[in-house]
């Protein structure tokens, strides 16, 4: 099974978070220096239904202590937590 490239795992949940939360965004308005938590671009719900993309689309099991700003609230950070768990799977 070949592995994901971060780039990848980033790009699809920057286009989910474009599509669910930010429709008529420009998309070049979402960087990786976006705070999508602490800047409200996610509230608890949004928080919520971003997990389970995450877990319906790579596959992987979001840990509970994972689930807040800590971990995901810049893209680099959420394209990392899943490149791990990812690896973790193997």
């Amino acid at each position: 099974m070949q592995a994901t490239p971060p780039s990848d795992i980033k790009d699809a949940i920057k286009q989910y978070i474009l599509d669910e939360f930010l429709p008529g965004e420009n998309p070049d308005s979402l960087d990786d220096s976006t705070p999508l938590i602490t800047g409200g671009v996610l509230d608890s719900i949004a928080t919520v239904r971003l997990i389970a993309f995450i877990e319906e689309r790579f596959g992987v099991q979001v840990d509970p202590h994972e689930m807040n700003a800590d971990y995901l609230n810049f893209l680099p950070d959420i394209a990392a937590l899943v490149a791990s768990h990812l690896a973790d799977n193997k």
